[in-house]
């Protein structure tokens, strides 16, 4: 009897962890640049375009109709994302970096990665960084013998494949860990696009930086002779299915976690040929049709190999459309910010209201929706309450859990108000129906009510002194505070600066 129960408590032991393994959701961040609010078509019923498999995350899945990034544009919002923190809080006060830079995540901060890794994750990057990393020499004495530094791999990351930046920002090749496959020997700058206003990234290229032709006029940039721009959508979608079949084959009660950050649909707009000709909104249209055809390619995937039912698929943008926003309006009668007001660097709902679903069918109600306030850094907090993981208190600083909803998309999260800011600096805080937008330079203070003006056309400011003096007070608190969430308080990484208008330094 005692060598029996003695069997059976092994048997258990030994069972328990895949027992875990079937409560814990392996987790696919799919994150696109510069995609609009009204570039998903279950979305803007009025798009030009066809988006078939961000339709079905939506039928399937869950719905976040007031989500937003942390920012409106391509650095701070990733590291929003990744960290949970509000990237104004670090020394990054306006616009982005370059490819080549200290990373802005600093060494020991819990990201995405690092929190998943440290609880039994297999944790993978696959696509574009843009937050910073140090490379061997400098423009034009390169030693591409040597490792890149302070990049995803300190970061959390087991694995990464991809590239350092925006394709404009140069030193484009593509990167297997730390290690460029072909290295970033030759020399280009921008050539014109004969499918969309912008640029291409494409052969020929030169061997010395004064042989480069800039039609453009812009500066050269380092790259590999076998990079192509619009190689990426495929590049990134077939090594992140080949990681994670590696990775189900190999460690198969090992959940995985894979960030997935598409270059599209961000200048330069160079959709494959098989898609031209696709929806009636240009080349813009096309490359999206292109995106969405590569998310689709994700979700078959997990259903040819058994994997959907208990994986979570988290999709959405880093900010807003870009500025040929306004020249779709007019050529193609698409809007890419759908009924909200401007884009890409702007403090208006266009810049940061984007796209963003949830599916993960063994938990998630499918064809749900959630009509509350809530943003990317909560993506942190939600991973850590799956986990039961409590977060130390300088971590995930202003990230709040979005788990509740997940089970139950009809509660009322009662999430903290969140803060909106735009590449010149300016803030705004969102909290329920109102918005606040704080004075910058010689601008003064916005607020708008977007339950019944989503467009911010009617400036509501002077009009509801009660409402505006508590926005205020919260907003001032959550900057000082060096948090939104419960906790101690935290240091920013700046005590002021001037941006902060509406407060004495």
């Amino acid at each position: 009897m005692k060598r029996f129960l003695l069997l059976f408590l092994i048997s258990g032991a030994l069972a328990l962890p895949s027992i875990i393994a079937a409560d814990t959701p392996n987790i696919i961040v799919i994150y696109t640049d510069d995609q609009g609010y009204g570039d998903a078509s279950n979305l803007n019923p009025d798009a030009k375009f066809k988006t078939p498999a961000l339709d079905r995350l939506a039928e399937e899945g869950l719905t976040f109709t007031d989500g937003h990034c942390s920012d409106t544009v391509c650095t701070p919002s990733r590291y929003g994302l990744l960290t949970g923190r509000y990237s104004w809080r670090t020394h990054l006060k306006r616009g982005v970096f370059q490819a080549e830079r200290a990373c802005l995540i600093e060494d020991g901060r819990t990201t995405l990665a690092s929190l998943l890794r440290d609880n039994g994750y297999a944790t993978a990057m696959v696509g574009k960084w843009h937050l910073g990393m140090e490379f061997p020499g400098e423009f034009g004495d390169r030693d591409w013998s040597q490792p890149v530094t302070d990049m995803p791999l300190d970061k959390g990351f087991d694995y990464f494949w991809g590239i350092p930046a925006s394709l404009n920002y140069g030193i484009l090749a593509w990167f297997d860990g730390r290690y460029a496959a072909v290295p970033p020997t030759l020399y280009t700058a921008k050539k014109n696009n004969d499918r969309h206003p912008d640029y291409r990234i494409m052969p020929p290229y030169q061997n010395k930086v004064e042989e480069v032709p800039t039609p453009q006029k812009t500066k050269p940039i380092e790259i590999a002779p076998d990079f192509v721009d619009s190689e990426c959508l495929t590049r990134f979608t077939d090594k992140a299915i080949n990681w994670i079949g590696r990775q189900t084959q190999e460690n198969k009660d090992q959940p995985f976690f894979v960030y997935l950050p598409y270059t599209s649909p961000h200048y330069p707009v160079a959709p494959l040929e098989r898609f031209w000709g696709e929806g009636d909104a240009g080349g813009y249209g096309e490359f999206m049709i292109e995106t969405d055809f590569h998310v689709g390619r994700i979700l078959d995937f997990l259903d040819d190999k058994g994997l959907a039912e208990n994986t979570l698929v988290i999709f959405s943008s880093d900010n807003g459309p870009e500025r040929t926003w306004e020249q779709r309006i007019e050529e193609f009668d698409h809007d890419s910010s759908h009924i909200y007001k401007e884009g890409k660097r702007s403090i208006y709902e266009g810049g940061h209201r984007v796209p963003f679903f949830m599916r993960w069918p063994a938990k998630i109600p499918a064809g749900s929706s959630y009509n509350g306030v809530a943003s990317q850094t909560d993506l942190l907090a939600t991973f850590a309450d799956m986990l039961n993981v409590k977060l130390s208190d300088n971590a995930g600083e202003d990230s709040a859990s979005l788990l509740p909803v997940l089970e139950d998309p009809s509660k009322n999260l009662k999430r903290s108000a969140i803060i909106s800011h735009s590449i010149n600096g300016r803030f705004a805080i969102s909290d329920g129906q109102w918005k606040l937008i704080m004075p910058h330079g010689k601008l003064g203070y916005e607020l708008y009510n977007l339950k019944r003006d989503p467009g911010e056309d009617t400036n509501q400011y002077g009009k509801h002194k009660n409402i505006q003096n508590r926005l205020e007070k919260r907003i001032t608190a959550m900057v000082q505070n060096g948090r939104t969430t419960p906790g101690s308080n935290q240091k920013n990484d700046v005590s002021w600066w001037q941006d902060l208008t509406w407060i004495s330094n």
